[in-house]
């Protein structure tokens, strides 16, 4: 048999879902330039408008002292390497956690998006890729996807 591959990478210090196929276009849908699958993170964040070891980082209640025009910049508006980033959508999750939902993954985007912004990321998880959810999949633990799961 053919060895499984993930579509797909997590940083080092990210947690959440990944997908294993064998199918090179499985990969290509999931990963590949033009892909336009959602992928869903819920992102902890603290505000840091020094930089995460700089003075004035706020752990706790940040939705409230977040501007409302730099979640504007996350949704859209942020360029990385000089290539604008596509829309994203973006919202408070609760007050020090923001949801992302990206149809593209550059490498650390979502922690370079929330760096230009004053955000210090201190926890990500990815919790969705299209209609897969991760759901209470314990970590290091893995399932075939359902029937109605497909990409």
């Amino acid at each position: 048999t053919r060895g499984l591959a993930p579509a797909g990478r997590l940083d080092i210090d990210s947690t959440g879902l990944l997908v294993l196929t064998q199918d090179g276009r499985v990969a290509r849908t999931l990963i590949g330039e033009s892909s336009g699958v959602e992928k869903e993170y819920l992102v902890r964040v603290q505000f840091a408008p020094n930089g995460p070891m700089g003075a004035g980082v706020v752990a706790e209640n940040v939705q409230a002292i977040f501007p409302p025009h730099q979640l504007a910049r996350l949704r859209h508006g942020l360029s990385l390497d000089d290539q604008p980033l596509k829309p994203a959508q973006v919202e408070w999750q609760n007050p020090e956690q923001l949801r992302f939902v990206l149809v593209e993954g550059k490498k650390r985007q979502i922690r370079r998006m929330c760096e230009q912004v004053g955000l210090h990321v201190v926890g990500l998880k990815r919790v969705r890729i299209g209609q897969v959810v991760l759901g209470n999949l314990p970590v290091g633990q893995w399932r075939y996807l359902r029937t109605d799961e497909s990409f």
